[in-house]
Parts: C-alpha cells; sequence; structure tokens
C-alpha cells in the first residue's frame, strides 16, 4: 500500500461559489421540509373553523404529514439511486409545489388532505436526494460545511413560517393562504434554479482510484444487498440510533414546546409563542458557527462538549419538573445554543461520510424514514404523558439525549476515523475535488501519516 502526503488542511480552504449554489438550492429541501410541518402547525385552528374540522381530523392531519415525509424519504432515496439522482432531484420539488397549491385552494377537507399527502411525500423525497446531490456534486474536503449548511435552511423555515404565521394571525383563513402559499413560490422558484444548475460529476472511477491508493475496499452499486454488508449496516444502525435518540427529543419540543410552556410552566400563550419565536434566530446563528467547523477537527472535538452540555440541559428541565418558569427558560436558551453541535446536522454530515454514493439516498432515506415514523408514533403519546406526568417524560426526554450522546461518541471514535470520505479528504488535502466512492471502514492509513481534515 503506498501512502499520500497530506497537503494543507481542506477546511482552510475557500468553497468556490457554485458550491455553495448548489448547497443552497439542495437545502431548500430542508426549508421546505420545515417550512410545511410549522406551516401546517400554525393553520390548524383556522383549518379547524373554516373546514368544520374534528379534533381526530386535526390529529390525523399532522400524524399523516409526518408519516408521509417518512414514507418519501424511504421511497425518494431508493428512486434517486436507482434512476437517478438530477432526475428526481427536479420531480419531486416540482411535487411539492402541486401539493403546496392544492393546499392553499383546497376548496373543502378532502381536497386539504390531498394536497398535504403530497406535499409530505415530496417533501419527504427531497431529503436525502438533495444531500446526496450535494455529496455526488462537490469535494470531499468541503462537503461537511455544505452539507451541514442545509441544516442553516431547516431553521431559516421554521423562522419564516413562525415568523408569518404571527404577522397574520389576524388575518384569518387568509393567513394560513400566505403561510402555505409562499412554500408554493419557493417551490416553483426552486425547480426553475434547480433545472438550470449545472452539476459537477466526480465520477466513481476517479474516486476508486484514490481510494484504492490507500488501500480502500471499494463497494459499488446499487443493490439492496450492499446495505447489509458489515460496513454499512453498522454505520447505517449507528446513524439512526443517534438520530431518533436526538430527535424524540427535539422533536417534542420542537411540536410541543408552546403548549408545554402554557399547560405545565405557566406561562401565557403570549409569552410561550415569543418564547418560542425568539430562540429562532438563535438557533441560526449557532447553525452557522457548525458550518465553520464544520470540514476541521473540531466538528466532532466540539461534539462531546455540547453533547453534555445539551444532557445539562435536559436535566435542569427534569428537576424542575417543568413547573418553574425560569428553569425551563435556562433550559431551553442553553439547549437551542448547544443542539447544532450535537444534533441533526451532525447526523447529515456523518451520513454523508460514511455511507457509499451508489446506495446513498437509499441508506440515509431508511435511516430519515423510520426516524420519522417513530417520531409520530412517541408525539401521539405527549399530550397523554404530559396530562398524566411531566416529570416522566422530561426523565426520559434526558436518557434519550444521553444515549444518543453515547453513540453519537461512538461514530466520532469508532466510524468517523476510518470512513473513506474523511480519509480521502485529508489525503486531497483540499487541493482536488475527487470524493471516494465506498465507506468501507478497512482503512490501514497510520494516524501518523494524516493529518487532522474533516475529523
Amino acid at each position: 500500500m503506498s501512502s499520500v502526503a497530506p497537503t494543507a488542511p481542506g477546511a482552510r480552504q475557500k468553497i468556490p461559489g457554485r458550491y455553495w449554489r448548489v448547497a443552497a438550492l439542495s437545502g431548500m429541501a430542508s426549508y421546505l421540509d420545515s417550512g410545511i410541518l410549522v406551516g401546517v402547525s400554525v393553520s390548524l385552528a383556522i383549518w379547524a373553523t373554516h373546514y368544520h374540522l374534528s379534533v381526530w381530523m386535526l390529529g390525523s392531519m399532522s400524524a399523516i404529514l409526518t408519516v408521509c415525509i417518512a414514507i418519501g424519504s424511504l421511497v425518494g432515496g431508493r428512486l434517486a439511486d436507482v434512476f437517478g439522482r438530477r432526475l428526481v432531484y427536479g420531480f419531486d420539488i416540482a411535487f411539492y409545489a402541486i401539493g403546496a397549491v392544492v393546499i392553499v385552494l383546497a376548496p373543502n377537507a378532502a381536497v386539504l388532505f390531498v394536497g398535504i399527502i403530497v406535499a409530505g411525500l415530496a417533501a419527504g423525497a427531497d431529503l436525502p436526494t438533495s444531500l446526496a446531490v450535494v455529496s455526488d456534486a462537490v469535494p470531499t474536503w468541503a462537503r461537511g460545511r455544505l452539507i451541514s449548511f442545509t441544516q442553516v435552511m431547516w431553521t431559516i423555515g421554521i423562522l419564516v413560517a413562525i415568523g408569518l404565521g404571527l404577522v397574520t394571525s389576524t388575518m384569518g383563513f387568509a393567513g394560513t393562504k400566505i403561510v402555505i402559499g409562499q412554500l408554493a413560490v419557493v417551490a416553483i422558484a426552486t425547480w426553475i434554479l434547480r433545472s438550470r444548475l449545472k452539476l459537477e460529476d466526480h465520477s466513481s472511477e476517479q474516486e476508486q482510484a484514490v481510494a484504492e491508493t490507500v488501500g480502500l475496499e471499494v463497494v459499488k452499486g446499487i443493490s439492496l444487498k450492499n446495505l447489509l454488508t458489515r460496513s454499512v449496516m453498522i454505520p447505517m444502525i449507528a446513524t439512526f440510533g443517534f438520530y431518533v435518540l436526538w430527535g424524540i427529543a427535539a422533536n417534542t419540543f420542537g411540536q410541543f414546546g408552546t403548549y408545554f410552556l402554557v399547560t405545565v410552566s405557566g406561562a401565557t400563550q403570549t409569552l410561550a409563542t415569543a418564547i418560542g419565536l425568539a430562540v429562532v434566530p438563535l438557533g441560526i446563528i449557532t447553525s452557522l458557527i457548525f458550518v465553520r467547523f464544520a470540514d476541521s477537527k473540531w466538528r466532532d472535538r466540539i461534539f462531546f462538549i455540547a453533547a453534555a452540555l445539551q444532557i445539562v440541559a435536559f436535566a435542569i428541565g427534569a428537576v424542575s419538573a417543568g413547573a418553574i418558569l425560569g428553569a425551563v427558560l435556562i433550559f431551553y436558551i442553553l439547549y437551542n445554543i448547544v443542539n447544532a453541535f450535537a444534533g441533526e446536522a451532525n447526523y447529515k454530515v456523518w451520513s454523508q461520510l460514511l455511507f457509499p454514493p451508489d446506495t446513498r439516498g437509499t441508506a440515509q432515506g431508511l435511516t430519515y424514514a423510520i426516524a420519522r415514523g417513530v417520531f409520530a408514533v412517541v408525539a401521539l403519546f405527549t399530550p397523554a404523558l404530559l396530562a398524566w406526568n411531566p416529570s416522566v417524560l422530561l426523565w426520559g426526554l434526558v436518557v434519550c439525549i444521553a444515549g444518543s450522546s453515547i453513540i453519537g461518541g461512538f461514530i466520532v471514535r469508532r466510524l468517523i476515523p476510518n470512513a473513506p470520505a474523511v480519509v480521502v479528504a485529508e489525503l486531497e488535502g483540499g487541493s482536488g475535488p475527487s470524493p471516494i466512492s465506498s465507506v468501507v471502514p478497512v482503512i490501514k492509513v497510520p494516524r501518523r501519516q494524516r493529518s487532522h481534515s474533516g475529523r
């Protein structure tokens, strides 16, 4: 096996604007995902009156949206691997726009449900596809920053949906048309820009040549049996375990944060809404900071600090049983400061580094889908659990965050250092655009020959 001397770390290299454009247009998948979730949430009360919806129909609407996003992630990721990511990359965003338009123009509840189903399926399909497109089209040494930028877009989607919801809160049914209508406009604009986007093709032949240089075994092909190999299954189970445990805690407060502050902490509806809106810009700032370190050794070093502080944050809320508003505020602020460094952004970056290019959409679509399904089930029981014993729920979330931190530590210590994409980025040193085409963790490169890029 020959060795390659690393050059300057890729994290120090300036990323060309054309790659940021790919990341921004792909990040719209995250913007539209969070936008439809929050948009439907803020519209439910008004839709209930306008469409004469029962409480069961309202609950079904939220559950169906979550399930459709899960199904879309599973099917869309696989379709992207089989039929080509560029093809699915264009179709899913177009179908999202159609779904959003149907929601805006729905004359009755039945049509409204159809629009939600279409938009949910399309949003789910676009999530793994868009991330895989970024990984395919950009250099390995820039992948962390560009992938993590999609998480910034996700947070912006929340901010815009909540902001529009507040601004149009006195407009009644017309306000919901604006909240959802902007998603249709953004989706159409994104579809037009994506159709004109020129994506670079970092061929698997080039990737394989680099991989073989450092003694990596390469697994290729879109066959589902590749997912059952040990080198793929272990990263897939690990990233899923991290994401689902972290997501249970994050999704609980994402969906029921305002409800929790009002019913458990004693805040007024206005104060609870203001708190929820105030922490969103904080999330955007911390996500941008994460982007800065996403291709450096600090990404995974900061993870351990942030993960520990996340546990502390949830523990503060649990100790107070959520009944002390001041303690809950401390929890909210601390959590929103650190979750960008030990949460979904890490999951996105790790997945793109660990999964093989040929089945990257399928693998991440599968972990997305199952996790979203779990979130939907947990959300179904959350209100009842809050009514019974908030302390039990909060301590359960502490356990989830602690579990995700342990799994994340395993990923950082065991999987990432041996991920072929990471090794190749280190050997490239930011000097070349060739990403790796395999994630088989059988690397035999001595640590002394490797830099810290991508670590």
